[in-house]
């Protein structure tokens, strides 16, 4: 089984690389599932019911969300509906939609996705360590493939995160901060692992945004509307070989494909 996860979709020219590219990707990658995390793909800043719909009718098999999944109020309808949709699971109870979901496809092995959001420099939710604790022990035993998106800001919490889930689940994979890091590797007791998957959206940017509006900001300290940048979008994740029966990571690799 081989699978992509593709780092956070950025704005008009996230969707736009991943509705022209993602058919020919599968193909030519021989790819059994696409997954990405979603939370900045409606002008750089939350997801759209618009946006959401549009990036799975792609064929996107899931989208994860993060710290701006409810900047649009439109979006939480959609949440309950569509289990291919996810918002982490540590936002409190009572919360719209759900943080994990086990898919059973018809041409693949069954697979579980559990969406978590890091607590440090980020907004106040649940404890993202109970939480998958508690989650790992609802999950059939028939499933042995679980994928963890962590969306945190923290090297050291994701990295806590991953060694604390090291043998329980297939991999931790971590969001949020747009910068594709160098560190993919499977962990002692198995788990794959890499800090962050980066963004698909334009490359030439400051995270996604227009450069210059950023540079203002930091030189005056002054408030600024950021903007998306109109640079060429490009796709970043990670690519992994997967033994679904055993729930294992063969191999994992960053990966990146330019528009």
């Amino acid at each position: 089984m081989r699978m992509l996860f593709l780092g956070d979709i950025f704005g008009r020219p996230g969707r736009a690389i991943v509705t022209q590219r993602l058919a020919g990707l599968r193909r030519d990658l021989g790819l059994t599932r696409v997954l990405a995390n979603a939370e900045n793909a409606s002008g750089g800043i939350g997801l759209t019911a618009k946006s959401a719909r549009q990036l799975l009718e792609t064929g996107l098999d899931v989208l994860t969300g993060g710290n701006h999944t409810f900047r649009h109020p439109d979006l939480s309808p959609l949440l309950g509906a569509n289990d291919r949709l996810l918002r982490p699971a540590n936002y409190p109870a009572g919360a719209p939609g759900r943080g994990w979901q086990v898919f059973r496809p018809k041409d693949a092995a069954p697979y579980a996705v559990i969406n978590l959001l890091g607590r440090t420099f980020m907004a106040a939710v649940d404890c993202p360590f109970a939480a998958a604790e508690g989650i790992l022990g609802q999950l059939p035993a028939d499933v042995p493939l679980r994928l963890i998106d962590f969306h945190a800001e923290a090297t050291s919490e994701k990295k806590a995160l991953a060694y604390f889930l090291d043998g329980k689940v297939s991999a931790v994979l971590g969001t949020h901060t747009h910068v594709q890091t160098a560190d993919a590797q499977l962990l002692p007791q198995g788990t794959a692992y890499m800090t962050d998957l980066g963004m698909t959206g334009p490359a030439a940017s400051a995270l996604g945004m227009d450069p210059e509006e950023v540079i203002a900001r930091f030189r005056t300290g002054l408030p600024r509307r950021f903007v998306v940048s109109k640079a060429a979008p490009e796709m970043q994740g990670a690519l992994m070989d997967i033994d679904a029966s055993a729930g294992k990571v063969v191999t994992i690799a960053p990966w990146r494909l330019a528009g």
